[in-house]
């Protein structure tokens, strides 16, 4: 079964390679490589499986789901620059899918029981772009 939170941030990124000149970076990047960063209202769904306990009814208490997301994402991510505040990201581009593979990287400790693993999470970045990510 599988059972699925969702959260949000605000966080603001500039998607540039070090060491790319400003045409090369706004060739690959187009607006996201604008030097003064820009923001998005970022929405993350992370879903859990795992079997139903049999007296609570439940895969895993999801105030439990929301303390873990909260202390590993909203936390570390909300209202930040991402290129400056949030490593890797300052070695990284934070481009969505980094985003993703950071957070389910922080995450899937926090789900790694048998009773109640992480399944995958879904990045919106906007309400047309998303990503989905399911580990490697």
């Amino acid at each position: 079964m599988l059972i699925t939170r969702r959260v949000e941030f605000s966080a603001s990124h500039r998607c540039a390679v070090e060491g790319w000149s400003e045409e090369e970076n706004r060739r690959v990047f187009g607006e996201d490589a604008n030097p003064y960063g820009h923001g998005h209202n970022y929405v993350l769904e992370v879903t859990i499986g795992g079997d139903v306990d049999s007296v609570t009814g439940m895969i895993i208490d999801l105030k439990e789901v929301k303390q873990i997301l909260n202390e590993e994402v909203v936390e570390v991510m909300d209202h930040r620059y991402l290129n400056a505040e949030v490593p890797p990201f300052d070695k990284q581009v934070p481009t969505s899918e980094n985003v993703v593979r950071e957070i389910w990287r922080r995450l899937q400790p926090r789900f790694a029981s048998p009773q109640a693993h992480l399944h995958s999470i879904r990045l919106y970045e906007t309400e047309q772009i998303y990503v989905d990510y399911a580990g490697s």
